[in-house]
């Protein structure tokens, strides 16, 4: 028979195991005598209270696996630190306030790089991982750590994470067309940080924001700033009014005629009637 135990830290104890026909439920509890204070690095052996916590991990003969875990608090042993209380962390075995393992969230992740996040969230429930394709996108974003490279000629432009709510900047390599950058904030501060970074770049295409320009300037003082070409048409629009209101008068006079007309007709049919 397998020891389930093997495939769990030390640290953790299998006290109770049920099963039902869809799911494992392991009753687990902590054996940690000590943990290290997050905020000042103090060790800490005074523990201030358990907790428990539902933790899902990877499915096991095709069914799911929720692990329940009875954990400590622990009180932080100095004074001068803020943190009074903290939680202990699982040997790595799962992140704070996490709802998943952390092999179960590297499963996860691959699936969706290498399919999409709603297929991956469509797979993970055919497995016994329910998880939405939400979830999947912040796991990703998460643990995911991929560094899109760009050529030396970017678009930048403002989006709207939620419309005339919250907005940001999106960066898209011209050459590819795809976006290779998401940042805060659409003032320009992100933007200056993240060029500083990326000195490389030659030919900026941005709209007509003043704190992009700005921004740009400052980062990359020798780089090219060209409108893109939905600006480009609002700018010659604009030309071409201004043009036209500089020799044309503000108003018109148009007569109308369409009366006048009717009554000569009118005349003309009597005239040849007598």
């Amino acid at each position: 028979m397998v020891d389930l135990q093997n495939f769990y830290p030390k640290d953790i104890e299998i006290t109770m195991k049920s099963e039902t026909s869809s799911q494992i439920i392991i009753i687990m509890k902590s054996r940690t005598k000590s943990q290290i204070c997050p905020k000042c690095g103090c060790e800490s052996t005074r523990r201030h209270s358990t907790y428990t916590r539902k933790v899902i991990d990877l499915p096991l003969l095709g069914k799911a696996v929720l692990l329940n875990i009875t954990a400590y608090k622990y009180d932080c042993e100095r004074e001068s630190c803020d943190q009074k209380v903290f939680c202990e962390e699982l040997s790595g075995f799962t992140g704070k306030y996490r709802r998943m393992t952390s092999r179960c969230e590297d499963l996860i992740s691959s699936i969706a790089l290498n399919t999409s996040c709603e297929a991956a969230a469509s797979i993970c429930k055919h497995m016994g991982i329910s998880v939405s394709g939400d979830t999947v996108i912040r796991i990703l974003l998460r643990n995911v750590n991929i560094e899109a490279k760009c050529g030396d000629v970017i678009g930048v432009d403002d989006w709207a994470f939620k419309k005339r709510g919250k907005y940001g900047t999106i960066i898209c390599d011209c050459e590819t067309g795809k976006p290779v950058a998401l940042l805060d904030g659409r003032d320009g501060i992100e933007l200056k940080k993240w060029l500083e970074s990326n000195k490389h770049i030659k030919i900026v295409n941005r709209d007509r924001a003043g704190s992009y320009a700005k921004a740009i300037s400052e980062a990359l003082p020798n780089a090219i700033q060209v409108a893109d070409r939905f600006h480009l048409h609002q700018n010659l629009l604009t030309a071409v009014k201004d043009a036209l209101r500089s020799v044309l008068p503000e108003k018109i006079d148009v007569t109308d005629y369409s009366d006048n007309s009717l009554n000569q007709n009118s005349i003309q049919d009597e005239s040849k009637k007598n």
